[in-house]
């Protein structure tokens, strides 16, 4: 008989390995989940908002504050947890996050006055705007369970970075004096405040100016989140044909092409469903842009990849949180500072990722992700 005595006996080969699957599935549903968690927060209460203003006698502009005021919370979470994830693990930061915003979830929905808000029309039917954000605190507790029980640390020990507030602003100087991560995070802000344009005026938009009731309001704007998902998996199979930037610049015109012609159609006082196909095209754009800016942005910074992330969302939230209240400063009854402010940003976008970024040494840099 070999082995020590007393020994536990080894495992037969293959053991374990059926539960590996399992595994795997569990932790990409944790990650979706959490991946949809910001949108979500701002998407389920974002059909009540034209009813919150009048409940609270708030003007648009006001109420839209209230997208900024999250937007901001977003802005500061990235530059806080991302220097945080490189120095202390990704596991970490993640519980911590997704713990306070249960909480304060639960704070916003005993709110009483406008600034202290963030599925949608059909929750309305059978809530308030309270309960909405009760609901969004039991997601948050969920998602804190499934994390704290289904994740496991990926950051090893040796990789993390000790440095405080003086080498992260250190760092965030290096990665802006980069023109290839510079131009391609300005393109992805731009671009996401374009959308973000979309999701602060449309409720005014498409509900006062023309008609629509909350319910389909949730689902024009549930199908425009469609596009997105659409646009992402679509992103997988043209990368197996074309480069990274090739896609992004595509995606870019796309949008820009859709938000001058957005401009144009309200200007001449189309109808809505002059507008909506149109709106569908800025917001589907962004799951082919969203994926490839970030990965070119990131693929020449893999050692500080969280404190580049953090900043690449910090831009993004502040063009967005920007946006919001721009497009209700004339009030509900037109659309044009909307569409204005869509233009705008996406043919911004299209100019930082051709005019910033260096022509030539982007095939060498981006390879490695892919593989």
């Amino acid at each position: 008989m070999s082995g020590r005595a007393g020994a536990t006996p080894a495992a037969p080969p293959g053991a374990g390995r059926g539960d590996r699957p399992l595994r795997r599935a569990r932790v990409v549903v944790i990650l979706g989940a959490l991946s949809a968690f910001g949108p979500l927060s701002i998407d389920m209460y974002l059909p009540g908002l034209p009813s919150l203003g009048a409940t609270l006698d708030a003007p648009a502009w006001a109420v839209q504050l209230t997208l900024t005021a999250c937007l901001a919370g977003l802005a500061l979470g990235q530059i806080v947890a991302g220097p945080l994830s490189d120095r202390f693990g990704r596991r970490t930061p993640l519980l911590v996050g997704v713990s306070a915003y249960a909480a304060a979830s639960l704070l916003c929905a005993l709110a009483p006055t406008i600034l202290a808000l963030v599925i949608g029309g059909q929750v309305l039917r059978v809530t308030t705007w309270r309960g909405v954000f009760v609901l969004l605190a039991g997601v948050g507790v969920v998602l804190a369970v499934a994390a704290a029980t289904g994740l496991r640390e990926t950051l090893a020990p040796g990789d993390r970075h000790p440095g405080g507030i003086a080498e992260t602003v250190r760092t965030f100087g290096r990665l802006l004096g980069d023109r290839v991560f510079l131009g391609h995070a300005l393109a992805c802000g731009l671009a996401f405040g374009a959308m973000f344009a979309y999701i602060s005026g449309s409720p005014f938009v498409l509900q006062d100016i023309y008609g629509a009731s909350p319910q389909a309001f949730s689902v024009l704007f549930a199908a425009n989140a469609l596009g997105i998902v659409g646009a992402s998996q679509a992103n997988r199979a043209l990368l197996r044909r074309f480069a990274p930037r090739t896609i992004l610049r595509a995606a870019l015109v796309a949008q820009a092409s859709a938000g001058v012609a957005l401009l144009a159609v309200v200007l001449a006082g189309a109808g809505v469903w002059g507008i909506v196909p149109l709106l569908f095209l800025v917001v589907a754009s962004l799951g082919l842009v969203l994926p490839n800016a970030t990965a070119l942005a990131l693929a020449g910074h893999p050692r500080v990849a969280g404190s580049a992330s953090g900043l690449l969302g910090v831009l993004q939230f502040i063009v967005g949180a920007a946006a919001a209240p721009l497009v209700g400063i004339a009030g509900t009854g037109t659309a044009v500072p909307m569409a204005t402010v869509i233009a705008v940003l996406a043919v911004g976008a299209v100019l930082s990722a051709t005019v910033l970024v260096p022509s030539e040494p982007l095939r060498a840099r981006v390879v490695a992700p892919w593989r």
